[in-house]
């Protein structure tokens, strides 16, 4: 079976569709496979999984962490979901641009965004499941947000009166998070990219 690049966005975030497997019985599919992964360019080492239930309407993030740095590989197991990342790096040529993609347990589709990203979804179903895999270990004391509906930012979400958490109200602007010091931790570099290529 194969895992395969669906498309890529922001030179960073990737949509990745893996094959499946499927007859009377039910389905069988390969989520994530190191050799296939690695052969993509796409991260190996996962050291956590998360997973989470929301009900329709929900928004949640736009959240990411700086020490360790965190990406996240996202699925959607049940319902569906518009997966949202945003580009915070310092110097990036496309900070402060996004990508919304819908992903749902039917099609399958998996999005890879590296740290340097903020990220978050929208449940569009009566309820959703979304089970990610994170880079780095949790860090309440090096962790943040970007505002869900900062106008600079301008994300396009399919519903217009969310339910969101209290914190995530009260979340940075992208202007606010580019002026604190450990925005530093996501300066872009050329020659970082030029090395993850390889």
């Amino acid at each position: 079976m194969e895992i395969r690049i669906d498309s890529r966005h922001l030179n960073d975030v990737v949509v990745i569709i893996p094959d499946i497997f499927q007859d009377n019985r039910g389905f069988f599919m390969e989520t994530f496979r190191s050799d296939q992964f690695a052969a993509l360019g796409l991260p190996t080492e996962f050291v956590q999984d998360n997973h989470s239930r929301s009900s329709k309407g929900t928004i949640r993030g736009l959240h990411f962490q700086w020490d360790p740095p965190m990406g996240k590989l996202m699925r959607v197991t049940a319902g569906t979901a518009y997966l949202v990342a945003l580009d915070i790096r310092k110097q990036s040529p496309t900070l402060g641009k996004w990508v919304g993609v819908y992903a749902s347990a039917e099609n399958r589709r998996q999005i890879w965004a590296p740290a340097g990203f903020a990220r978050g979804f929208c449940a569009v179903s009566e309820t959703v499941e979304i089970q990610y895999k994170c880079t780095g270990i949790y860090n309440s004391k090096a962790e943040s947000a970007i505002l869900w509906n900062d106008p600079v930012v301008g994300i396009d979400w399919p519903i217009t009166d969310p339910l969101v958490s209290q914190r995530d109200q009260q979340a940075l602007k992208l202007s606010e998070w580019l002026l604190c010091p450990e925005a530093d931790f996501f300066q872009y570099s050329e020659r970082m990219q030029t090395l993850l290529k390889t």
